[in-house]
């Protein structure tokens, strides 16, 4: 027998226009569904309340969490403040004593010269018994010439003194320029400069204060945790520059060319001699010295060679001062003595253009090289033929070797990645770094494990080889389709742009540190000419503050970081 409740159900569903259905009837139909929507009713507001509750219970986790970071970051704060408040303390102390020292030597200038020993006075005391009333008069002389000194010397004090508060004065004032030109900086890039405090912080938060040492100006560090050292190495190193200053600029023959655009500037071991090559198909050497200290109309390099094609990189070998590498547009890689201006070797497997040739640092007779081949070669120098070949999918356009090792090599491709290669194992790249989105253009190392690429799309950024991480993006310049220039040292990167611009940024901010641009006025040229004008190649002078940077006229300039 069917279920009385069901045919009822059904039967109230069934209600068409021409079907009666009792008063009782209709009645128990809308308090079916009465409650049918108060279930309804109660289930949706039961599950809006669970959604709500899981939303406030994730955003006081979330919360809780961001508090308890804030609080750690606050004490790390509260140390560090009472780390350097000590140690500001004693600067003061020290200062207070040096000036209390040099102060007591001004008032009385004769205790710089020392005073009468025990053996002067006993001699003088002889001396006077012996000569009896000579020795009076003697003495009297003595006391007109002590007072005759002392007025003089009283005299120079006040002019010694008087010199060195005016010279004080005028130190202080630009020392104060100074600070206040540095504050504006650090305010300038705040958000950066907070970002790289609290990571190194937090990075070093586990390892105890460093033990009491001195620094260089003999205060006592004691309390000073790693984080906050490196941090204040990064705030002093960041806001010690704020532009870039011509120191000279090198004039050469081929200035008013159509074909002069220098591809690579790169300095040999000790500094001293610089080399360039480009489209012109000719290695100029210069001594960097006689550039920077004789200015001339027209600069000669101290050795030329001339080349069968285009140049487009040049590596010094970082062990024989006296050879370089070069890489063309035919896919030759040439090794060259110039102190006998002939080549040493030449490799022809490349069957296109080379882009990129390194030297090893720790085995100066490796090299590499990659290509549009989309082959990366190691050589020898003391073989005809590559010793490795890695077969990759997309153009070379970098190739740089790890300055600890010979045996690890960054490639930058087409393919917009950076393929980082153990040699011992060439089947796959140890890591492969992504986050460029257009071709690679530049790679270089700042440390063992710090590397930077320079990108067509117009950024810069920074990795650890170690970690296999991502560390910091910099913008700033312009680069969509130019080799603009990439150079590094320990603390700053530096490249070109095709605003005809040189950028430097410090590798823990992300925003351009210092930058300089290149005039037209060395060529006669229209607008539109100069503004299609780019720097091509940039390279620090070791880890000095020096740079050399050309553009895409072939004007060359040596610049320097300036407060």
């Amino acid at each position: 027998m069917p279920n009385s409740k069901n045919s009822f159900s059904c039967r109230a569903f069934a209600v068409g226009p021409s079907t009666e259905v009792s008063v009782k009837e209709l009645d128990g139909l809308l308090s079916l569904l009465a409650e049918k929507k108060r279930k309804m009713e109660q289930e949706e507001a039961e599950t809006n309340m669970k959604i709500l509750l899981d939303f406030l219970h994730c955003l006081r986790k979330q919360k809780l969490e961001e508090l308890k970071e804030v609080q750690t970051d606050l004490q790390y704060i509260k140390e560090d403040v009472s780390a350097v408040e000590r140690h500001r303390i004693e600067l003061y102390r020290v200062k207070e004593r040096y000036s209390v020292k040099l102060q007591m030597l001004l008032d009385d200038p004769m205790a710089a010269t020392g005073f009468p020993t025990s053996s002067d006075k006993h001699n003088n005391g002889l001396s006077s018994n012996v000569h009896g009333t000579q020795g009076v008069a003697v003495s009297e002389s003595f006391q007109n010439k002590k007072s005759e000194v002392k007025g003089q010397g009283s005299s120079q004090g006040i002019q010694r003194k008087d010199t060195f508060n005016g010279s004080d004065s005028q130190n202080v004032l630009g020392q104060s320029g100074l600070a206040v030109a540095r504050k504006r900086r650090v305010h300038a890039q705040f958000n950066d400069l907070q970002e790289c405090y609290l990571q190194k912080r937090r990075r070093g938060a586990g390892q105890l204060p460093k033990p009491e040492e001195r620094d260089g100006s003999g205060v006592n560090r004691e309390g000073y945790h790693a984080g906050l050292e490196d941090f204040q190495n990064v705030l002093t190193t960041f806001t010690r520059y704020s532009r870039l200053r011509v120191i000279a600029e090198l004039r050469h023959g081929d200035l008013f060319h159509s074909a002069n655009i220098v591809s690579s500037i790169e300095f040999d071991r000790d500094d001293e001699l610089f080399a360039t090559a480009g489209v012109s198909r000719r290695i100029k050497v210069f001594e960097f010295s006689t550039v920077v200290n004789e200015p001339a109309d027209v600069h000669c390099p101290v050795v030329e060679m001339s080349t069968r094609s285009k140049l487009s990189c040049l590596s010094w070998n970082k062990y024989n001062k006296s050879h370089i590498a070069s890489s063309d547009y035919e896919g030759i890689v040439t090794v060259w003595d110039v102190t006998t201006r002939q080549s040493v070797m030449e490799y022809e497997e490349h069957e296109k253009r080379a882009w990129s040739v390194d030297f090893s640092r720790t085995e100066p007779s490796m090299l590499v090289s990659g290509s549009d081949d989309c082959k990366v070669k190691v050589w020898c120098t003391k073989q005809e033929a590559s010793v490795l070949n890695i077969d990759m999918k997309a153009n070379i356009c970098c190739v740089k070797y790890n300055p600890g090792s010979s045996i690890y090599v960054a490639v930058g491709s087409a393919d917009h990645h950076i393929h980082y290669y153990d040699l011992r194992n060439i089947s796959a790249p140890v890591h492969v770094f992504s986050g460029h989105s257009k071709a690679v253009s530049y790679v270089k190392f700042l440390s063992t494990n710090e590397l930077a690429s320079a990108s067509t799309d117009s950024t810069l950024r920074l990795w650890d080889v170690n970690e296999n991480c991502a560390v910091r993006t910099f913008k700033g310049h312009t680069n969509e389709k130019n080799f603009v220039g990439l150079t590094v040292n320990s603390e700053y990167i530096a490249c070109g742009s095709e605003t005809n611009e040189v950028f430097v940024y410090h590798k823990a901010i992300s925003k351009p540190a210092a930058w300089h641009r290149f005039g037209s006025s060395e060529v006669d040229d229209s607008d539109d000419d100069a503004a299609s004008h780019f720097i091509s190649a940039v390279c620090w002078k070791s880890d000095s503050p020096t740079m050399l940077t050309a553009n895409s006229q072939g004007t060359i300039k040596v610049l320097v970081l300036a407060a």
